[in-house]
């Protein structure tokens, strides 16, 4: 029998239909269906596997023909919302809505492994069983990861078989199962050990606290060991204590705290593997705990690590997929670290546009003050926080003098205790004011950085204190210049040894 392909939405009809239209496609009326065609594209695929969905509806719409009155009559969303979609003013939030923008739009069933299928086989062979997203979202999985991440008790593992480092569509994956996986049942099966009080679990949040506060005022170095022994502590209740299911998703709440901060402790220290170990398994960990700003607050970190230190577009992915888990949460705060991320992940791509978008929308959230599902573990946020990140999206982008300005305006804005904070944009601020050409005020800005670093221990510092000096050497002819530079060579001995 000969097969026909249908003249609006390319389905193969087994039979002639003498409008060469197969019988959805008869039906729609007016505006066909999103043709299959139009869904075979790499950008698309990758997009799908981003949850960049801004980016398929446009390439979509664009390889379709359809118009947004199209699109708006197949998924049923509003114009205004498709327009702004299409033009990053607005991104997909809540499983329904995500799931009336696909349908709507006919992805085909072979491309939902995208956004939802486990990894391919190549894949899992490569990725460490304690992260792997294909193995279930366990308790015991949880502490099996951080356990492995702390260099706590195998548990049998082998210990080579722990990854060397998670990005690209592993990332992705990991990333997106976290967002979609069923949770997990919490209550201890031990039936025995120390039994988790809420005394105990309100010290052991003050212990986080406590260290959290201490890394703003000097930094990771000293920190992170003692971290990693307080995370054992919890690691330990969560395998032998005795504990419900409400106190066990405090308990998880807690680790995931502790894990999220032990991460960042070690991967501010320049150990950015082991950081990141600890953050995926920390992101297992606000999973189990059922506290979605948890899991953005993990997020938030993972992105830190990807803009840092490995992909870009990992940091972006991150950080979507942190603000769809809070979507229904009251937190500008949390949205507007959130979106710094995002732009700092956009900036070191050089997407111009899309980083001052996000930065834009962070200030505006920012303004309005802390919401009521705000966490209290985000103190930090504030318009300095948001206009020291422009400058560092600025920097990235290679608009230095605009840098410099937004330097200038977080300046007053920052807390006088977070010594690190101020230390690394002011350290940012002198590199922008020499590349833009003012090299006396960035002589003076760098000096004032070297006031402040004696006691702040953190490797991203030093990598920022190096990058300074080494635009000094650009004006070393002047006095200014020579002068920050002997005294910067001899505090980054100082530092060394």
């Amino acid at each position: 029998m000969s097969k026909h392909a249908c003249s609006q939405c390319g389905r193969t009809m087994s039979q002639y239909n003498p409008d060469s239209r197969c019988a959805p496609c008869s039906r729609s009326g007016s505006e066909p269906v999103i043709p299959d065609r139009a869904w075979r594209d790499e950008g698309i695929y990758r997009a799908l596997a981003a949850w960049d969905f801004a980016t398929v509806l446009r390439l979509v719409r664009r390889r379709s023909g359809r118009s947004q009155k199209a699109v708006q009559e197949l998924t049923t969303l509003t114009q205004s919302f498709i327009s702004d979609l299409e033009n990053d003013r607005k991104q997909v939030e809540g499983r329904e809505t995500i799931i009336a923008l696909l349908t709507g739009l006919g992805l085909p069933v072979d491309l939902r492994q995208l956004l939802l299928a486990p990894f391919a086989q190549a894949e899992a062979e490569r990725l460490s069983t304690a992260v792997d997203p294909a193995l279930p979202w366990t308790a015991t999985r949880m502490v099996t990861a951080l356990d492995a991440a702390a260099g706590g008790a195998m548990n049998g593992m082998n210990r080579r078989s722990v990854i060397a480092a998670l990005g690209g569509a592993g990332l992705t994956q990991y990333v997106l199962q976290a967002a979609i996986a069923p949770a997990e049942a919490m209550a201890s099966t031990s039936g025995g050990g120390v039994r988790v009080s809420d005394e105990i679990l309100a010290s052991l949040q003050d212990t986080t606290d406590a260290l959290r506060l201490a890394d703003a005022s000097h930094g990771s170095g000293t920190l992170a060991r003692t971290a990693r022994a307080h995370l054992k502590v919890l690691l330990g209740l969560l395998k032998e204590g005795s504990f419900n299911e409400a106190t066990g998703r405090r308990l998880a709440a807690v680790t995931a705290d502790t894990a999220i901060q032990t991460g960042w402790y070690l991967f501010d220290s320049g150990a950015h593997t082991a950081g990141q170990n600890l953050l995926l398994g920390a992101l297992r960990a606000a999973h189990a705990s059922g506290d979605s700003r948890l899991r953005a607050g993990a997020l938030s970190f993972i992105a830190i690590h990807s803009y840092s230190a490995g992909d870009p577009r990992d940091a972006v992915t991150a950080a979507r997929t942190a603000r769809q888990v809070i979507a229904d949460q009251d937190a500008p705060a949390l949205h507007a670290m959130l979106l710094t991320r995002q732009a700092r992940g956009h900036a070191r791509l050089h997407e111009d546009r899309l980083a001052l978008t996000a930065l834009n929308e962070a200030e505006e959230l920012c303004a309005r003050g802390r919401g009521e599902d705000d966490p209290h573990w985000l103190y930090w946020i504030n318009p300095g926080e948001v206009r020291g990140q422009t400058g560092s999206c600025y920097l990235d982008l290679g608009r230095p003098a605009q840098a410099a300005e937004a330097f200038a305006q977080a300046r007053g804005a920052l807390g006088a205790d977070d010594l690190r904070t101020r230390a690394q944009f002011l350290s940012r601020s002198a590199t922008a004011q020499m590349r833009a050409g003012d090299a006396d005020g960035g002589c003076a800005t760098g000096h004032e950085v070297l006031s402040l670093v004696a006691g702040v221990q953190s490797a991203r510092l030093d990598e920022n204190l190096a990058t300074m000096l080494a635009e000094a050497r650009q004006y070393r002819t002047t006095a200014p210049a020579r002068e920050l530079l002997d005294r910067g060579h001899a505090v980054m001995r100082e530092r060394a040894a």
